[in-house]
């Protein structure tokens, strides 16, 4: 079952129960323990209503309007401890939808900001695409787009109407670019849907829109669904990845301090935990030696062996990793690093579905 604590407002996770819960306060990706430590802190975003005046339809037939796209030069091309950069020429493509970067305070912010706005354009490619997007680009072509993404503050705002708003606004985005790319770029190709926390809120319904018993399921690799609660039963034909080579499936987990069971947000047995490590979903304990590499804050220093990973009660959790500085690492919420804690192991594992995809179709 999956168990509430709280008498939530908006959805936080993909729940056929309809589960609801609370803002995680973790805003970026960019992993720096001084960050993780003082996002205790209160959150301010937008306070006014929701403006309801029709926004411009987004064109993603501009490459400015992508994060990521193989017919430019991005930071989803790059590759830990490494000068190269991916190949363009791979057979499958990965459709990343990133986290929420839009955490500014001030009262008077949108509920959503621009599709043009410079600095937090920035933000979002040096954080959430150098560091997470990045770690698909050996399995495919990484198509990664800009979107109105919803304030963070949407998710605890007690004005729930423009929240919801806000949110549905931040999934036409998503949703018209993935239109985009199914017409111009796909061509038949098996593809990867990876999303991170915000991303995954608008990667559930996606999947379900476009996937879930749909002509085009079989050309769905595996689907990385991280940072958000799912249930194993969200989707109606779409099925909990079970192995490492599983496919047509999707996997998710939340990580955590072992030994902490959050009370503010669901967890319970009904809510798929994936483990990145062994890419089974039983509790098996996992050691730090089977971890192939973490990516923190230097992005040209692989970590090996300093995460481990055992599912419990809807969480995945972690011993508190050993890393320079580790010792001011006191938060028992690891959401920031959901992905970079197993960097490597995602990328050795999203590769090899998709070789096993191709060998299924050869």
């Amino acid at each position: 079952m999956v168990r509430n604590h709280l008498n939530f407002k908006l959805p936080y996770g993909l729940m056929v129960l309809k589960t609801k819960t609370t803002l995680i306060r973790i805003p970026l990706l960019y992993f720096t323990v001084l960050v993780i430590n003082l996002l205790g802190c209160k959150t301010y975003g937008p306070v006014n209503v929701f403006n309801d005046q029709n926004p411009k339809r987004i064109n993603y037939g501009e490459l400015r309007n992508w994060a990521a796209h193989p017919d430019k030069r991005d930071n989803a091309d790059l590759i830990p401890d490494s000068d190269g950069t991916a190949k363009s020429n791979l057979p499958a493509d990965v459709f990343f939808i990133h986290p929420t970067i839009y955490n500014d305070k001030g009262k008077d912010l949108p509920w959503n900001p621009s599709i043009d706005d410079t600095e937090l354009n920035q933000r979002v490619d040096n954080s959430t695409i150098k560091f997470q997007a990045s770690a698909f680009n050996a399995a495919g072509r990484v198509f990664a787009p800009r979107y109105r993404q919803a304030h963070l503050v949407s998710y605890s705002s007690t004005d729930t109407l423009s929240a919801k708003k806000a949110f549905a606004l931040a999934y036409a985005d998503v949703k018209n670019a993935f239109e985009h790319y199914l017409k111009y770029y796909n061509n038949g190709r098996p593809i990867i849907i990876a999303s991170h926390s915000q991303g995954t809120t608008h990667a559930g319904p996606l999947i379900k829109e476009f996937f879930d018993g749909s002509r085009i399921q079989q050309q769905l690799v595996a689907a990385y669904l991280v940072g958000m609660p799912i249930s194993k039963d969200y989707f109606e034909r779409i099925f909990p990845c079970e192995s490492p080579t599983d496919l047509n499936c999707f996997t998710s987990w939340r990580t955590f301090r072992k030994g902490y069971v959050p009370t503010d947000r669901p967890v319970g047995d009904a809510i798929l935990v994936t483990n990145p490590l062994s890419w089974t979903t039983d509790t098996t304990y996992v050691s730090a030696n089977k971890n192939e590499g973490a990516v923190l804050r230097n992005f040209n220093k692989i970590l090996t062996k300093r995460v481990d990973a055992q599912i419990h009660e809807g969480v995945l959790w972690a011993n508190k990793p050993r890393f320079p500085w580790s010792f001011l690492l006191r938060r028992k919420n690891y959401h920031i690093a959901d992905i970079n804690f197993y960097y490597v192991d995602i990328r050795n594992n999203a590769k090899l579905r998709v070789q096993k995809w191709l060998e299924a179709r050869n």
